[in-house]
């Protein structure tokens, strides 16, 4: 088995039938030693959290499989934090899709000076943003990727609709729990001609409010995975 890559949270592994293997690790991102799935370094570790990422991982890739969406997801060994995956080629250097509920984090950065912070976005606001590190992660367009010649307008419509549909059936399962998500980062790849859902899906990746307070995302994933 060969490693073909080496991430913050998880390390990617060459399978001999062709597909791959995502092992998660205890490593968070984070500074000063404080859990920040915003920030780009791995700040500590956290005994457990691997596999917990990767069990919140797996219920949502199998509520998207109930509904008829694809994705990369095959299998998953929870003990040894392991999930076997289809492969699939990243956009450009790689893609995150933004989709917001309400408003707020950097979307009020940009625009508070013309919404307030926590004000829904009817339908759901879907942006775009380029992996980058030293660049802060630059917002794209449908527009900008086609003129750079990293994904069709076409595929971008497919990659939109399906955040949407996505956003809405991961929602719909928070608010089982008494939680609201306000927003969500997903990262689509391309594979025999589409685009799919790759990566994880876990409370690193969304911001998720009870009664009016937001849920730290340790504590999310302890909600989520008792269920």
């Amino acid at each position: 088995m060969k490693k073909i890559y080496e991430g913050k949270t998880k390390d990617v592994y060459e399978l001999e039938n062709g597909n791959a293997l995502l092992k998660f690790k205890d490593d968070c991102t984070g500074k000063d030693g404080v859990f920040d799935p915003g920030e780009n370094t791995v700040g500590l570790t956290i005994e457990g959290i691997g596999r917990a990422n990767l069990q919140t991982s797996v219920r949502y890739f199998e509520l998207l499989k109930k509904a008829g969406i694809k994705t990369h997801f095959i299998s998953a060994d929870i003990e040894n934090a392991t999930m076997e995956v289809l492969p699939a080629k990243p956009f450009g250097k790689g893609l995150e899709v933004i989709c917001r509920l309400k408003a707020t984090g950097s979307f009020i950065r940009r625009y508070g000076a013309y919404i307030a912070d926590g004000t829904e976005l009817p339908g759901g606001y879907v942006e775009a943003t380029l992996k980058d590190d030293e660049k802060g992660d630059p917002l794209i367009t449908s527009e900008g990727l086609a003129a750079l010649g990293i994904m069709s307008e076409e595929l971008f419509k497919s990659m939109k609709e399906q955040t949407l549909r996505i956003t809405g059936i991961i929602a719909d399962d928070l608010k089982t729990m008494g939680l609201e998500l306000w927003d969500i980062k997903f990262e689509f790849g391309y594979n025999i001609g589409e685009v799919i859902l790759i990566d994880e899906i876990s409370s690193g990746n969304m911001r998720v409010y009870k009664d009016g307070k937001i849920v730290p995302p340790v504590d999310l994933t302890k909600i989520i995975n008792s269920r």
